[in-house]
C-alpha cells in the first residue's frame, strides 16, 4: 500500500508542475528574469507551495507517526553553514542555467524533453561527483601547541 500510496502522491505532483508550467524553462526564466519581461506567475505557484508546506510541517510536529503508519522524521537542524549557503547558490545558478529545477526536470523528462533528460543525467554527475569528493577524508588541522 505505501508504494501505492507513494505513486499516487508523485503523479499529483507531477501533474501540478505540468498544469502550473514549472516543467516549462521558457516560463521558469522568465520568471527569473527580473530586469526583462519578468513573470510573475510561478511566484503564486511556490508561494501555494510553501502555504502547503508549512501546513503539513505543523500538522507534522504535532505527530509521532505518519498517516500510513511510518516514523516521522523531520529535520532538526537550523543551522546555516557554509555548505548549506554554496549548495544554495550552486541550486540557483542550476536552476537560471537550465531553466529546470530536480523535480520539473525529472518531469519534462519523463514527458520527453530532451533538454531536461540532459539535466538530469547532468544532475546525477554532479551529485555522484558530490558523494565522491564528501568521501574524501578532510585534513585534520595541526595539534595547538599551547602558544
Amino acid at each position: 500500500m505505501h508504494r501505492f500510496s507513494e505513486f499516487l502522491f508523485g503523479l499529483l505532483f507531477g501533474w501540478g508542475l505540468l498544469i502550473s508550467g514549472m516543467t516549462d524553462p521558457g516560463k521558469v526564466l522568465g520568471f527569473l528574469d527580473l530586469a526583462g519581461a519578468w513573470d510573475p506567475s510561478l511566484a503564486f505557484v511556490m508561494g501555494g507551495g510553501v502555504l502547503v508546506g508549512l501546513v503539513g510541517f505543523a500538522l507534522a510536529k504535532k505527530r509521532t507517526t505518519s498517516f500510513l503508519g511510518s516514523a516521522m522524521h523531520l529535520p532538526t537542524s537550523r543551522d546555516i553553514d557554509r555548505r548549506l549557503v554554496l549548495g544554495s547558490l550552486t541550486f540557483g545558478a542550476g536552476w537560471g542555467l537550465a531553466g529546470f529545477c530536480p523535480g520539473p526536470g525529472i518531469v519534462a523528462m519523463g514527458a520527453g524533453e530532451s533538454k531536461a533528460a540532459l539535466f538530469v543525467v547532468a544532475m546525477i554527475a554532479g551529485m555522484w561527483v558530490f558523494e565522491l569528493l564528501d568521501r574524501k577524508p578532510k585534513a585534520t588541522a595541526a595539534p595547538d601547541a599551547g602558544v
